[in-house]
């Protein structure tokens, strides 16, 4: 084959993906000059504040959240991503067969262990009496 032959067989493959990129681009430029054209222009008090879009900032920006609402969040996206597994299984559980079954009861008993043990030292108790802090 000529080297001549290979170019043109490589140049023939990536044309679509050229073509692709140049809209993309040309799209995104037409797009920033057309809402620069027709985009209202006003400066008012705040608007170039990097503050909530022009809204006049109140107070501090530094509040101090409780521990809970971090380990919610914590505790949501570990469960959250446990639910992914065990939707993983179900899809696959005919090709698994009973050792993916027996697996699977094993890691939901972990999971199940962790939930009881997280509950018995008041991980998921909201309503904690004050004594003690929690920042």
């Amino acid at each position: 084959m000529q080297p001549w032959a290979v170019m043109n067989a490589h140049t023939a493959t990536y044309w679509p993906l050229a073509l692709y990129v140049a809209l993309v681009l040309a799209l995104i430029g037409g797009l920033l000059v057309l809402s620069h054209l027709l985009g209202q222009r006003h400066r008012e008090q705040a608007t170039g504040d990097p503050f909530e879009s022009g809204i006049v900032p109140v107070g501090s920006g530094r509040l101090r959240f409780p521990v809970r609402f971090y380990l919610v969040g914590v505790l949501f996206v570990i469960f959250d991503l446990e639910a992914v597994f065990i939707f993983a299984w179900a899809v696959a559980a005919r090709e698994v067969g009973w050792t993916g079954y027996v697996e699977m009861l094993v890691f939901i008993g972990v999971l199940v262990a962790a939930l009881a043990y997280l509950w018995r030292i008041g991980a998921l108790d909201w309503w904690q009496e004050r004594g003690r802090e929690d920042t």
